[in-house]
């Protein structure tokens, strides 16, 4: 009964620590993402909301990445507190074995590895295909933050503009390109009108309009051979025609696993992302979702070697070091490995396959040095 109390409150406290560093990682890692992000307000007129949305979905990614990483710490923390508090010692003299520890720590990787396996093959995808369907569906929200000063701006596909000054929703002395469908309205022919250009000393702007004065619309013809000048005092300019340069197609780490998996499996065009020349980089995405959470485990059976231990403290520190390091190089060869599946069959095989040899062979080898140890 005490034993079981015993675990349990190891089981939260592990678990608790992870879910803090966890969010505690994901929250500095998604705060520098998140300044990156604002490209989406500034470059391309997209409105707050919409960013912070975006911001939001794309947290899921950057968690789901951080789970090995977060475990490991929390493991190495917890084991480390046990230690120089010389609570474990009272477990070892009261009975408790050694192997029930890294059982339950086994235990709880395995949990870490099944919530590991919901979010990158579930709850991601699914995040990451709303955050890109955002996009596509808003569209920009207003043109005024897109105009820099003195600067060529191409947010917008086909369009080009630049103005000397800018004074809240006034600018001055603007220079527009359009080689879009965006202007060509402007135009007295727009079938045989290539690019439109337009030159005014001043404007007004606002969200998706734009009203400009005193200025010469210059339009050429297809051939290159005749260009039309017309000169206006004031013009109107609807600007709700302009697309963004953001990326609307839905990519591989935004798809479903359902569908990346049929698309293994049986080849459709209909599944998107579904081509011949993308299965290698399917591959790997696959095994990024079901197949690097199985290396979750290992880490936490490296880490239990912190239960064997000498009497000396100065080893007791070497060991610590040495342990984390045996376990975050694991990390990185995963991480490194992981790459090259989809190209190489042999590396493929070996990515897979080492979860499941390397767990097997680590824990036979800490029974055999618990058998061996006197505590």
């Amino acid at each position: 009964m005490l034993e079981n109390k015993i675990y349990q409150n190891f089981i939260k406290e592990i678990l608790k620590t992870f879910v803090v560093i966890l969010f505690g990682l994901s929250a500095i890692a998604w705060t520098v993402r998140a300044v990156n992000f604002l490209d989406l307000i500034v470059e391309n007129g997209y409105s707050i909301s919409t960013y912070f949305q975006y911001s939001f979905l794309n947290l899921t990614a950057i968690m789901t990445k951080l789970i090995p990483l977060s475990f490991l710490l929390s493991l190495m923390i917890f084991l480390m507190k046990q230690i120089q508090d010389n609570e474990l010692i009272i477990l070892w003299t009261s009975g408790v074995k050694k192997l029930k520890i890294v059982n339950l720590f086994f235990l709880i990787s395995i949990f870490i590895l099944i919530f590991y396996l919901i979010f990158s093959t579930v709850i991601t995808p699914l995040a990451l295909n709303k955050s890109r369907s955002l996009l596509n569906k808003e569209g920009f929200n207003s043109f005024l933050p897109t105009i820099r000063i003195q600067q060529f701006s191409d947010s917008f596909k086909g369009f080009t503009f630049i103005v000397e000054e800018k004074f809240q929703s006034e600018i001055k002395n603007v220079f527009m390109f359009d080689k879009s469908n965006a202007l060509k309205n402007l135009t007295s022919n727009e079938t045989e009108t290539s690019s439109t250009t337009i030159i005014a000393k001043e404007g007004v702007v606002g969200e998706k309009k734009m009203i400009l004065f005193d200025g010469n619309i210059i339009s050429t013809s297809k051939d290159n051979k005749k260009n039309n000048i017309v000169k206006f005092e004031q013009i109107n300019i609807d600007l709700k025609n302009l697309k963004t340069g953001i990326i609307k197609q839905v990519k591989l780490q935004e798809t479903s696993s359902g569908d990346l998996i049929r698309c293994i499996t049986e080849f459709s065009k209909t599944i998107i992302n579904c081509k011949e020349n993308a299965k290698d980089e399917i591959i790997t995405v696959l095994n990024r979702r079901f197949l690097l959470p199985f290396y979750i485990p290992i880490i936490a059976l490296i880490c239990s070697f912190l239960l064997i231990r000498t009497q000396s403290k100065k080893n007791i520190f070497v060991n610590k070091y040495s342990i984390f390091f045996y376990s975050f190089l694991i990390l990185l060869y995963s991480e490194l490995i992981i790459r090259y599946t989809g190209i190489s069959k042999l590396i493929g095989t070996l990515f897979v396959i080492s979860p499941f040899i390397l767990i097997p062979i680590i824990y036979f080898y800490l029974i055999y040095k618990l058998n061996r140890e006197t505590v």
